[in-house]
């Protein structure tokens, strides 16, 4: 399990081949814990399938202020700004390399 939160017996009724068979995965010391685990994947999925097919929206424009301006003048200014950074890292990549020849 993943955390110590507070747990509670849940009395369930399992085919007695599905029980052999998570046996034989799991053995049968961590039962409990597989299907947790299984239960927690299942919710996650069919939560996901539940916004999949809901009619909300997954993008809210006000939390994405960047964009304001539009994606493509945003790639450019992320474009710019790796440039400059890169630019700025080969100045003091010759800087440091100047100094270590005068150094020697």
């Amino acid at each position: 399990m993943q955390s110590m939160a507070p747990v509670r017996r849940a009395h369930i009724l399992l085919p007695q081949e599905l029980v052999g068979e998570i046996d034989e995965i799991v053995g049968p010391g961590k039962r409990s814990a597989f299907l947790v685990e299984t239960a927690r994947a299942e919710i996650r999925r069919r939560k996901l399938l539940q916004f999949l097919e809901s009619e909300k929206p997954a993008w809210k424009d006000k939390d994405h202020p960047e964009l304001a301006t539009g994606s493509a003048a945003w790639v450019r200014g992320l474009r710019q700004e790796g440039k400059a950074r890169s630019a700025t890292n080969e100045r003091h990549a010759k800087q440091r390399k100047a100094r270590t020849a005068k150094e020697k």
